[in-house]
């Protein structure tokens, strides 16, 4: 096989895997990350600019799962980066997890399904969790579209990731969607770390 023949494979495989129902997380507006977020790697800077510096240092480890994040975007028709976006707020690519679980024990895996409304299916790092956890961001997502009709994909993808800390049914002001999140920034954080894997192979 050429490498020309590769390099246009490749490029089809990344078409596929970055098309998404769930609006271009690259438009979506985000303040990024609060200064107390930031200061979990003893940032300086706050905003998208902390998120960035954030995903960046959770990068090599969100790496070791490219492959089933790929593929269940795949199967998901959703944008990977969101995925990966979701995993660096969670759970800092599996880095905090005590035997894959974190909050107390009652966040399960990399995305951190919640053994209090979930059932979690599969081991912390498989496909089959990521899978669970997506499935459960598609539900919010299509919750938070039917409550704020006639947004844009943007706005509702931004109201959805922060529906999927909090619950679609405390994301009560479609223009301040993290009034109630963990941090008051985990949708406009989790959006610009997406962004920036978005830019990063995702």
């Amino acid at each position: 096989m050429s490498f020309f023949t590769i390099l246009i494979l490749s490029t089809l495989a990344a078409t596929v895997y970055t098309s998404g129902n769930y609006g271009d997380i690259k438009k979506v507006p985000t303040t990024g990350a609060s200064c107390a977020t930031a200061k979990q790697d003893k940032l300086k800077d706050c905003g998208v600019e902390a998120s960035k510096k954030l995903a960046q240092n959770d990068l090599r480890r969100i790496n070791k799962y490219k492959s089933i994040i790929l593929s269940v975007a795949k199967q998901k028709k959703i944008d990977p980066s969101i995925i990966a976006g979701i995993m660096s707020r969670e759970s800092r690519g599996g880095s905090i997890l005590k035997n894959g679980w974190g909050d107390h024990y009652n966040g399960f895996g990399l995305m951190q399904v919640d053994k209090r409304y979930h059932t979690p299916k599969g081991t912390w790092d498989s496909e089959t969790h990521i899978a669970q956890a997506v499935d459960i961001f598609i539900s919010t997502y299509n919750q938070i579209e039917k409550k704020f009709p006639g947004r844009s994909k943007e706005i509702i993808l931004k109201g959805a990731i922060a529906g999927y800390n909090t619950g679609a049914g405390n994301v009560r002001d479609i223009n301040d969607v993290d009034r109630r999140t963990t941090g008051k920034d985990y949708g406009n954080d989790t959006a610009a770390r997406a962004q920036f894997f978005k830019s990063n192979g995702y």
